[in-house]
């Protein structure tokens, strides 16, 4: 079989507006710009956590591809199907693509974290070789006994984005990006401002339909400590509202408890924003110690300590915009990313095919 042709199997949506499906999305697109062949699976969407029905048809869907087919296989549906992949390990010349491990998901029972950790080390031990978005999850994967020999870093890119104009009122406008789940820390978020000075408006760009419990959870919260006047949940928009989104924020927020990489504060840099976030994945490489204020995954205090600083002190916000500013030319583009995940696929495929 041609090295050239790719056999790419993802759970789910791929339309879904989430970091890990934009990048499928994109790398797909990029690999067919380039002349490669790929053929997209898609399995059930109960993955992570898939039905005996979901785990029936992924193993269909894998007896029917070819002998040594080269075949990516999304790490949301790798991990939880250990003895399908077994199966065919010989046949096939197998690939991961690890977005972060499923075991890190925030919200999950000590138990279920465990069995999700056990699962995905047996998975990942059939793989030829495995790709990962960014080196933070490249150091996970060793305590997944993955020979870092056999570890690609692919990070996402960013697309060319206008600088997000300098205009200051009296009201300091945040952004926050990101599907409504418990791993994204909006109620870290929500507990951090409720005492600060009301001199801001947050508005969350994300599904409220991924996790509806946190929704609910999260709309209580907001009454509770009614911010429901200054906190705007606008769900998912499309990218012409996103921009504009964009255009009239100050600062970007993501209080995320984890992330394997954090594509949308690539994005937000991307448009110039400076940072609020977490020490998590790849975003202290990404922010450094210009474009933002990090603090520790669900440390309330610092985080609020964080916003303070930025409500009450302008001139910190103007050192941070322009640090973001000059982070913006430093970032990594789609085709770049692209034509490494190119290159790292037919290396691959070359040595599997020894």
């Amino acid at each position: 079989m041609s090295a050239r042709w790719l056999e790419f199997v993802i759970p789910g949506d791929l339309q879904a507006a989430t970091g890990g499906y934009i990048y499928d999305r994109r790398m797909i697109a990029g690999l067919r710009d380039l002349g490669w062949q790929v053929r997209v699976h898609t399995l059930d969407a109960s993955f992570p956590h898939p039905t005996a029905g979901a785990l029936a048809h992924a193993q269909e869907v894998l007896t029917r591809l070819p002998d040594q087919a080269l075949v990516l296989v999304d790490g949301l549906a790798l991990g939880a199907m250990p003895r399908i992949v077994q199966l065919h390990a010989k046949r096939l010349r197998l690939l991961a693509l690890i977005h972060h491990p499923l075991a890190a998901e925030s919200g999950l029972a000590p138990e279920q974290a465990l069995d999700l950790a056990q699962s995905e080390h047996l998975a990942l031990q059939a793989m030829r070789h495995v790709l990962v978005t960014s080196q933070a999850t490249r150091r996970a994967l060793l305590a997944y006994d993955v020979d870092p020999a056999r570890v690609s870093v692919v990070e996402p890119g960013t697309d060319a984005a206008p600088l997000a104009p300098r205009h200051r009122g009296n009201t300091l406008k945040m952004l926050c990006v990101a599907t409504l789940t418990p791993r994204k820390g909006h109620d870290l978020l929500f507990e951090a401002l409720a005492p600060l000075p009301p001199h801001w408006q947050l508005t969350c760009v994300g599904s409220l339909t991924r996790s509806a419990a946190t929704v609910a959870a999260l709309r209580d919260q907001l009454r509770r400590l009614r911010l429901d006047g200054q906190v705007a949940l606008s769900g998912e928009v499309d990218s012409t509202a996103l921009a504009h989104l964009y255009a009239q924020a100050n600062l970007f927020v993501l209080p995320t408890r984890f992330e394997g990489y954090g594509m949308a504060v690539a994005e937000a840099l991307a448009h110039g924003l400076p940072v609020i976030s977490t020490r998590v994945g790849a975003i202290p490489e990404l922010v450094g110690s210009r474009a933002g204020v990090l603090v520790a995954a669900e440390d309330v205090a610092m985080l609020r300590a964080a916003l303070d600083r930025v409500l009450s002190e302008p001139q910190l916000l103007d050192s941070l915009t322009r640090g973001a500013e000059a982070v913006r030319g430093t970032l990594p583009r789609w085709p770049h990313s692209i034509a490494l995940m190119a290159r790292v696929l037919q290396n691959a495929s070359d040595h599997c095919a020894r």
